[in-house]
């Protein structure tokens, strides 16, 4: 696991084959919740996707890549209060889904770009922090989900 100012990455093993774990990372905004996976209503605009969660507000999102079931990759745009994308600020979400001989996967996210925001130093220290804790909380929320799938 490494990070800096800039890059946060975490990973988890999850019983689980590919394709499921696929089904659910390659869905955009997955990972917004409160450490329970929850369905969002999705409401695409072009190539972004506005993804609403009752809890925490909506969310613009680019999907950059999608190779299943291994690859994913997402642009988590910055957003105005209405959660509408604003300039080109945004951050590059990746994960890779890797098959293990012990059965089920490797899942590893890889959040960059958090130095280029245009964000005070103080803040980007506080977002790198709180993402930085979602990611364990949600990757620990994607095993919880697919075991109980």
């Amino acid at each position: 696991m490494s990070e800096g100012n800039d890059r946060i990455e975490r990973s988890i093993r999850i019983a689980a084959d590919a394709d499921r774990v696929w089904e659910l990372v390659s869905e955009p905004g997955w990972w917004i919740n409160d450490g329970r996976i929850t369905v969002h209503r999705i409401e695409p605009d072009g190539d972004v996707v506005t993804v609403h969660d009752p809890v925490h507000g909506a969310f613009p999102i680019r999907t950059v890549r999608l190779d299943p079931p291994r690859y994913a990759a997402f642009r988590w745009l910055a957003a105005d209060g209405a959660g509408r994308a604003v300039g080109d600020r945004s951050t590059l979400v990746e994960f890779w889904i890797e098959e293990h001989l012990q059965g089920g996967v490797l899942l590893r996210v890889v959040e960059s770009g958090l130095a280029a925001l245009d964000t005070t130093e103080e803040q980007r220290r506080r977002d790198l922090d709180d993402h930085t804790e979602g990611w364990e909380a949600e990757l620990a929320a994607a095993r919880t989900f697919l075991h109980g799938a």
